[in-house]
């Protein structure tokens, strides 16, 4: 989350990914760090015993969310 909300005050567009476990962190995060808009892509935890075509599906939903969450800004 910091990479992200620091590429995001510099003006960069930016999609950060992480797993649905640490939704909670990252919303405390960015609210502490200034950024308490700043909303994740979430994919499903965790990732370490995917296959691999788990991982692509997982890639495909990241993908599309990131690419929701950038065209609406």
């Amino acid at each position: 989350m910091h990479d992200g909300i620091e590429l995001e005050a510099l003006g960069r567009p930016t999609a950060v990914i992480i797993t649905r476990e640490f939704v909670s962190e990252a919303v405390t995060q960015c609210a502490a760090l200034g950024m308490p808009g700043l909303e994740p892509v979430v994919v499903d935890h965790p990732l370490s015993n995917c296959t691999d075509e788990e991982i692509r599906h997982r890639a495909r939903q990241a993908a599309e969310q990131a690419r929701q969450l950038l065209l609406a800004r």
